[in-house]
């Protein structure tokens, strides 16, 4: 069987991505899995671990799967040497060009979609490089309005109404426009990529007991359940606002495919304590699958053989099943 490659983005130099990344080997797939990043770097970190290093194939439009124990590898040139923990400014532009390669690849159908490795915001932006994230990265280069940051793990999905916001934010955050954006965006993925014909949604309240008809909040009753009827009369399956200290209950979310939370902190803690190193960040919106870990660089990990790859293999499982579909 042939198919588009999945590229990885091997992330932050100094940090466990690069290590993480060559874990991959362990994954059976028919679709080619091609590492972004510097082929030096991977074999001194494979070295530094004392692991017996891949063999890293140079990725020139192979439609198989690598043989067993090797990867694929398009080369990504580092700028200046790399010590594992240490930060360095310098290599900030070797992180933004993978991704760029990346989103390039995609964009141009070359590519069935993207894995992340972790990066370090602190010090793209220390190195003058204007970086909020890997979300709004490719959110910017694919030219989308809007997109939805879900986090899943085999039990659960999460999809968020607002992301990094502070508490005081969040309500002016929430209106017609944006909910209605991410409503149609979470449940089309939901249909179109992860392939369920009928999603069901549950829909978190913004107050607590869901505004309690509008005695602990008005947000419940005047903006977001008009809202959702108007999606149940489109034909789709959502939920009135529920409390979310009972929505993530075992029976409750028997009723449901995935959960709309309002802000980052109501539905995020829930999912990573049930599933905190297996979780994946999945980035609804774009017209590719991108998928990526839910930890960062650990940099007090980085060449000592300690990090786990559970969530990189994770988030690449996902992205095989996305991009069958």
């Amino acid at each position: 069987m042939s198919a588009q490659a999945l590229y990885i983005t091997t992330g932050e130099p100094a940090g466990i991505g690069p290590e993480i990344c060559l874990a991959l080997t362990a994954l059976e797939t028919t679709r080619p899995l091609v590492l972004l990043g510097d082929p030096d770097l991977l074999e001194q970190r494979s070295a530094l671990l004392g692991n017996r290093a891949p063999e890293l194939i140079p990725y020139a439009g192979q439609q198989a799967a690598a043989p067993k124990g090797s990867l694929y590898v398009q080369a990504v040139p580092l700028r200046y040497p790399v010590t594992p923990g240490v930060l360095d400014a310098r290599n900030a532009s070797y992180v933004i060009d993978q991704l760029s390669l990346a989103s390039e690849l995609c964009l141009n159908h070359q590519a069935a979609g993207i894995v992340t490795a972790p990066v370090q915001k602190s010090v793209i932006n220390e190195a003058g490089i204007p970086f909020s994230g890997h979300t709004e990265f490719f959110q910017e280069k694919a030219g989308c309005d809007r997109v939805v940051m879900m986090l899943a793990t085999e039990q659960l999905r999460v999809a968020l109404a607002t992301t990094h916001l502070p508490l005081r934010a969040v309500p002016d955050a929430i209106n017609r426009t944006v909910l209605q954006e991410v409503l149609a965006i979470t449940l089309t993925e939901l249909r179109t990529k992860f392939g369920i014909a009928q999603p069901r949604l549950l829909v978190c309240g913004l107050n607590p007991h869901a505004g309690e008809n509008g005695y602990l909040g008005t947000e419940e009753r005047d903006l977001i359940n008009p809202l959702l009827a108007e999606f149940r009369q489109q034909g789709w399956q959502v939920s009135d606002c529920l409390p979310a200290d009972t929505l993530f209950t075992p029976r409750v979310l028997a009723g449901g495919d995935a959960v709309l939370a309002m802000y980052h902190d109501q539905g995020l803690p829930v999912l990573k304590s049930q599933g905190f190193g297996e979780a994946v960040n999945i980035t609804l919106g774009l017209p590719y699958v991108r998928t990526s870990v839910d930890h960062g660089t650990a940099l007090t990990l980085a060449g000592t053989g300690q990090a786990s790859s559970s969530s990189l293999m994770a988030a690449t499982r996902l992205a095989l099943q996305l991009t069958a579909h």
